[in-house]
C-alpha cells in the first residue's frame, strides 16, 4: 500500500518583488485490497530487546537474505483493537473488487470508522508474511515476535486470516518476554533463550526475595534455564524471550 506524500513547494524571494510560492501535490491514496492480494514490505526483521518488550526498533535479528521477502514492520494502520467506534459490518467494502467471506469475518468490529476497510486488512495480511517468512529463517524468533508483542495484534491476524500459523500463538503463550514476572505469571519447567543479545542476564527468586538461580551469557547463543515450583518472581535482561521446551514446559 502506499502511503500520502506531499511534495515541497520552493519559495523564491527576491528584494523588490513579492514572494512567489510553489505548490504541494498528494500523491495516491492507499490501493482497495482486492482478495488474498500480496502484503508490502517494510523495516528489518525484529531480534532481541535488552529492556521490557515494545513494538519499536529491535535490535537486528537472523538477517534476511537479499530477497524480496517480507520483512517486520511496524503496523501500518491503527491497531484493530484501538478505541472508538467502528465501522458496521455491513458497510465493510473495498473501493474494488470485493472481500472473501474469511476477509470479511476478519474485519468485523476492526475497522475505526473513516479508516479504510482495505489497508486494515492488508495489515493483516502483512503479519501472516511476516510470520510465514520467519518461520522459515527461524521458528524461535517467530515465536518470540508474537510473546513479545513486537507484532502487534498477531493473535487475532493468524486466527481470522493464517490459522496455519495458529501452534505459534499457541506456543508464545507459554513463553516469557523480557521483564519482571511474578505470581501466578510464573510457570515451572524448562525454558530456552530465543534470539538473546551479548548482554542476556537472568535472575529466579522465591519466598521472601530469595535468589533461587542467576546467570549471565555473553555469547548470544541460546540458554536453557529451570524454573522450579518455589519459584516467585522471575527476571529476564536482553534475553529476548523465553521458550518453553515441550507443549507448556
Amino acid at each position: 500500500m502506499r502511503n500520502p506524500f506531499l511534495a515541497g513547494a520552493a519559495v523564491v524571494m527576491t528584494v523588490a518583488a513579492l514572494a512567489a510560492c510553489g505548490s504541494s501535490a498528494d500523491g495516491n491514496g492507499p490501493e482497495a485490497a482486492g482478495a488474498q492480494r500480496p502484503a508490502a514490505s517494510g523495516p528489518a526483521v525484529p531480534g532481541p530487546s535488552a529492556t521490557t518488550p515494545t513494538a519499536s526498533a529491535p535490535p537486528a535479528a537472523p538477517t534476511a537474505p537479499a530477497t524480496e521477502e517480507p520483512v517486520v514492520p511496524g503496523p501500518s494502520v491503527p491497531a484493530a483493537t484501538a478505541e472508538g467506534p467502528k465501522t458496521p459490518s455491513d458497510e465493510i467494502t473495498p473501493a474494488t473488487g470485493t472481500f472473501t467471506k474469511k476477509q470479511k469475518e476478519y474485519l468485523e468490529d476492526r475497522v475505526p470508522k473513516g479508516m479504510d476497510p482495505a489497508a486494515v486488512l492488508q495489515t493483516g495480511q502483512e503479519t501472516c508474511e511476516k510470520l510465514r517468512y520467519l518461520v522459515k529463517v527461524d521458528r524461535d524468533t517467530a515465536v518470540g515476535v508474537i510473546a513479545t508483542q513486537e507484532i502487534p495484534d498477531a493473535p487475532a491476524a493468524v486466527a481470522g486470516l493464517c490459522p496455519q500459523h495458529q501452534d505459534l500463538v499457541d506456543e508464545a503463550a507459554y513463553a516469557y518476554a523480557d521483564g519482571t514476572h511474578t505470581g501466578k505469571t510464573v510457570r515451572p519447567g524448562v525454558y530456552r533463550s530465543a534470539s538473546p543479545t551479548t548482554n542476556c542476564s537472568w535472575q529466579i527468586e522465591g519466598a521472601g526475595g530469595k535468589e533461587l538461580a542467576s546467570g549471565t551469557s555473553d555469547t548470544g547463543t541460546s540458554r536453557k534455564i529451570t524454573i522450579p515450583k518455589s519459584a516467585r518472581t522471575f527476571t529476564s535482561t536482553g534475553c529476548y524471550a523465553w521458550l518453553a521446551e515441550g507443549a507448556k514446559g
